[in-house]
């Protein structure tokens, strides 16, 4: 296993004070069914430096789209810390938050969470809108 290149220094200077795009130390995400609970993540550690490429793979209900829904500041842990460039995500108000799914990350859904009248262009479109880009 060969160890990935260390972040050139713009890089670094764009992600956090380690150089990690994103930091994730010790989540958890506990959902509260009735009387139960279910650990969705129990301890997840992640470092992601920027340029660097990485699957999530594990079974059903494993977890993965738990964390990717984390990772996509659609959701925030349960206890934990998740930084992205150096900022703690759960200090992030839900304008910040939208801003960040906005402009600092990509999603592509598995149903593609389309609308369904829009023809594609304007289904690209729109999140330019809301970016305040001209489409």
């Amino acid at each position: 296993m060969t160890e990935p290149n260390p972040p050139a220094p713009a890089a670094a200077a764009a992600a956090g004070g380690d150089g990690s795009l994103i930091d994730i130390r010790d989540v958890r995400k506990v959902y509260v069914m009735g009387t139960n609970e279910v650990n969705a993540l129990d301890g997840v550690d992640l470092q992601v430096a920027p340029g660097e490429y990485l699957a999530i793979m594990g079974p059903s209900g494993s977890g993965k789209s738990t964390l990717m829904n984390m990772i996509g500041c659609l959701d925030t842990p349960t206890s934990g810390s998740y930084k992205l460039r150096g900022t703690e995500i759960r200090e992030r108000d839900d304008d910040e938050l939208a801003r960040i799914r906005n402009q600092e990350i990509g999603f592509i859904f598995q149903t593609f969470n389309l609308l369904p009248r829009a023809d594609a262009l304007h289904n690209v479109e729109l999140p330019l809108i809301y970016a305040g880009k001209p489409a």
